[in-house]
């Protein structure tokens, strides 16, 4: 209907609170002036009820801190209610950046020795040895071109589904997110050729034929289009 005011601001109850559902083509200003009578409207008048967790999503508009801060002001200033978390799909230039490192392949040609320690923040591609005594990290997967004597720690992290693979694996110790193996109790195969290490359904490191990664990671291929 002409006149009719538009809502930037929807408010759903649900088994944990409430969500409101920020609209995100209007300007700031409008969105703070609705956001004011919407939460006016649905104040509760029982003090005996106890504070409302209220979930935020913003969609894809881009608060600074001092927006971000006065959408928390406003909604603390309603009784009962407390901000549990707002929601983004717009991250920033910083976080972009974090993310592509954690997701980006490093390659590395060198020869890691006793004493050292390499660490990236996505998968390492080491092209050379790791020699005993040495410690290669990632948050990601770890991919040796040459032998793993040292210590190797995958999923840096927390992520259990990262793998280690290597030429030759003979590791004084691997360690996969928070799950560590030492050798060679319990890491000893006939080659130790072309091997990789990974999480299995009970938790634990076990290590098998590279050939295995297709069946075992799918998702290992970055490749658009890849098989």
């Amino acid at each position: 209907m002409k006149g009719q005011k538009q809502q930037y601001v929807t408010i759903k109850g649900t088994k944990d609170g409430l969500t409101l559902h920020l609209d995100d083509s209007c300007s700031f200003k409008e969105l703070i002036s609705d956001l004011e009578i919407k939460l006016s409207l649905n104040q509760k008048r029982n003090d005996d009820v106890p504070f409302v967790p209220v979930k935020v999503k913003i969609g894809n508009r881009f608060l600074t801190q001092d927006q971000e801060e006065e959408i928390r002001s406003i909604i603390r200033n309603k009784k009962h209610l407390v901000v549990d978390v707002i929601d983004s799909n717009v991250i920033t230039k910083q976080e972009a950046e974090e993310m592509k490192k954690k997701h980006e392949i490093v390659s590395v040609t060198k020869v890691v020795r006793s004493g050292q320690v390499l660490k990236v923040d996505g998968d390492l591609l080491l092209i050379g040895d790791v020699n005993p005594g040495a410690t290669v990290i990632a948050g990601g997967n770890i991919f040796v071109l040459g032998s793993l004597r040292g210590i190797a720690h995958a999923g840096f992290y927390g992520s259990q589904d990262a793998i280690i693979a290597a030429s030759v694996m003979k590791p004084t110790q691997l360690r996969i997110g928070d799950i560590m193996n030492r050798a060679p109790d319990s890491i000893q195969t006939e080659t130790n050729i072309m091997e990789c290490a990974y999480v299995d359904d009970n938790e634990t490191i076990v290590v098998d034929r590279l050939q295995q990664l297709t069946h075992l990671r799918p998702n290992l291929t970055r490749l658009e289009g890849g098989i």
